[in-house]
């Protein structure tokens, strides 16, 4: 079936009307809903077309209402004129006949994909190989992994990937903290997931440095002297360019400790919800950086001071000197990224390449951007940074190395404790098996970690509220979850009823015209989530469609209403809601429960 908008169907019978009245022929005419403070259900403006009509706005207004009436009286019921804005009233069939085709449309709300499709790829997650994930990992992750699930429902393909930063100088503290303090800890010997374990020792490093520093001040050096004589800092370096030079000793304890890592962190991935298509590894992408850079010296593009370092100059296009290599010829973030940009464009024909990462690196994006253009590369200028904000919790900001991070494992295990918690407080889940209770304080508990940090515009700084995130009654995950699960309860009481096949002919309520218009909407917050790479538009239109559902419900009885062929309208209109809310949320990667 071929689904149209009721906007669509409006704006058709409005460009008709104007083409016969003033000979104008307008395509995509806007309209909108109209202002509660109003009888009708639709706004058009006639302002620009004034001069056509030769009349004044309330003329030209009713003029144009008139044609409507007459024209189209299966689409238009009334109308009302309010200085140039022309108030459109429908008939209650079409309202009825717009949950039918929504219905029966098949993935309703999302564009089909074709294999000519524009190619997007995006990149998330970006972790390094010296830590576990944590709550800035989570809203990178979740924001990522939702933007590739929006992108695909407007019809793009896309490659979900992630750089791995799994060598450097972070990566030889925790090392070497392992090498003088590990006494040969594994996972396995000690009982933690492997990124904890690493964790703790990148931790130890920064504490053994902390009392190196402090020991050396107070000897009289300065913070600056003390950095340059530690002997620690003088060891991760040394480390470093071993591990470059290709020592095999130095390279098997990177490989050995990476694998635990890696192994941890794709079971947080997995309980996260979240995957890749393509992982690449800056231990491979920095080589290829490298020969770039070599290669932009040679050409005169990039310059080499005195002690050996390589810089881009970009005081010619507004920006300062950017690092590409130190003097000891070990290479730095922006060097991996020029060779991962390079690798990703030779492996795929990408159309957009979308970097999900932090807004503390604007600067840095701005500038990979130029130095890829000066290297050549056509994709440079196109490169798009979806720079989204920092999330804090009460207690303030988070850093790795002091061990003060919220650990993205510990807090997914607070989120669905807490989740049991709010259940079990308002007296639901009581009839669930202890497995079916495990299952849905998960979702829960998930959905509303999720929901609170998607909600948000990305752009903004947030702060976060384990607490605040789950309420069964506000703009969070778990109402939505429970409105869902509320039409699951009501359409299992109904089985038997065929109520997708029964239309119904007769008056239409109010509250349930203004439920098919949210119905209606959700192709087009799709389109804008796409257009704007912003999962919050879905958040809060799954919120309001909940509502909206919920006020229905109020009202008007389903289950216990006696004519059958309005009871089946209701089925049909608590059905399509139900499967709406599901797809909404599920394109921020949240799963619905089936009872709560």
């Amino acid at each position: 079936m071929k689904y149209l908008t009721i906007e669509t169907k409006v704006s058709g019978a409005l460009a008709s009307v104007l083409s016969h009245l003033y000979g104008v022929e307008s395509a995509g005419l806007l309209v909108g809903s109209t202002k509660k403070e109003f009888v009708g259900d639709y706004t058009f403006v006639v302002f620009p077309y004034l001069k056509q009509s030769r009349k004044s706005p309330e003329a030209t207004a009713t003029e144009i209402g008139e044609a409507l009436l007459k024209e189209s009286p299966s689409l238009v019921k009334g109308f009302n004129v309010v200085k140039g804005f022309l108030n459109i009233e429908l008939q209650e069939t079409l309202f009825v006949e717009q949950l039918w085709e929504m219905t029966e449309t098949e993935n309703y709300g999302f564009d089909p994909q074709t294999d000519n499709a524009p190619l997007y790829m995006v990149e998330y997650s970006s972790p390094n190989t010296n830590k576990p994930l944590h709550l800035g990992h989570i809203r990178n992750n979740l924001l990522g992994y939702s933007i590739s699930k929006i992108l695909e429902a407007n019809g793009k393909r896309v490659v979900k990937t992630n750089i791995v930063n799994d060598r450097g100088i972070h990566i030889c503290k925790s090392m070497l903290a392992w090498k003088k303090w590990g006494k040969g800890a594994t996972p396995e010997s000690t009982g933690l997931k492997g990124d904890h374990l690493i964790g703790d020792f990148y931790v130890l490093f920064d504490k053994h440095y902390k009392a190196e520093l402090k020991e050396l001040e107070t000897k009289g050096l300065s913070a600056d002297e003390a950095e340059k004589q530690s002997t620690l800092m003088q060891e991760a370096r040394a480390m470093l360019k071993k591990w470059e030079q290709g020592d095999e000793e130095i390279r098997s304890m990177w490989r050995m400790m990476n694998e635990w890592v890696y192994a941890g962190f794709d079971e947080t991935y997995k309980r996260l919800g979240v995957d890749f298509d393509k992982i690449y590894y800056e231990s491979d992408t920095y080589l290829v950086g490298r020969e770039e850079v070599l290669r932009g010296l040679k050409e005169g593009l990039f310059v080499k001071d005195e002690d050996g370092s390589v810089w881009a100059d970009l005081t010619s296009e507004g920006y300062d000197r950017k690092i590409l290599l130190r003097a000891d010829g070990t290479s730095v973030y922006i060097t991996q990224d020029i060779g991962t940009a390079k690798l990703r464009f030779q492996d795929y024909p990408i159309d957009q390449m979308i970097y999900v990462v932090g807004n503390e690196q604007d600067y840095h994006f701005q500038v990979l951007s130029i130095i890829l253009d000066k290297l050549g590369y056509s994709f440079g200028k196109d490169l798009r940074h979806f720079s989204y904000g920092m999330v804090e919790l009460p207690e303030g900001k988070m850093k790795s190395r002091e061990g003060t991070v919220v650990d993205a494992d510990d807090l997914m295990d607070k989120m669905i404790e807490t989740a049991i918690e709010a259940s079990e407080g308002q007296g639901r889940a009581v009839e669930m098996s202890d497995e079916e209770r495990k299952e849905m304080a998960r979702r829960v508990g998930l959905g509303a970690l999720k929901y609170f940090l998607l909600k948000v515009e990305p752009r903004k700084n947030m702060l976060f509220d384990p607490k605040e995130s789950i309420d069964f009654n506000g703009n969070t995950g778990p109402f939505i979850q429970y409105t869902y699960a509320r039409i699951q309860s009501i359409l299992r009481k109904a089985e038997g009823i065929d109520f997708l096949n029964r239309k119904r002919d007769a008056r239409m309520e109010d509250k349930e015209i203004a439920l098919v218009k949210r119905l209606n909407e959700f192709g087009s917050v799709v389109r804008q989530a796409g257009t704007e790479l912003n999962p919050g538009a879905l958040a809060n239109y799954a919120y309001d469609l909940g509502k909206e559902f919920n006020q229905f419900y109020h009202d008007y009885s389903i289950l216990n209403e006696t004519d059958e062929a309005i009871k089946c309208h209701r089925l049909r209109l608590a059905y399509l809601t139900s499967e709406v809310l599901k797809k909404a949320v599920g394109l921020l990667g949240i799963e619905m429960p089936e009872r709560m």
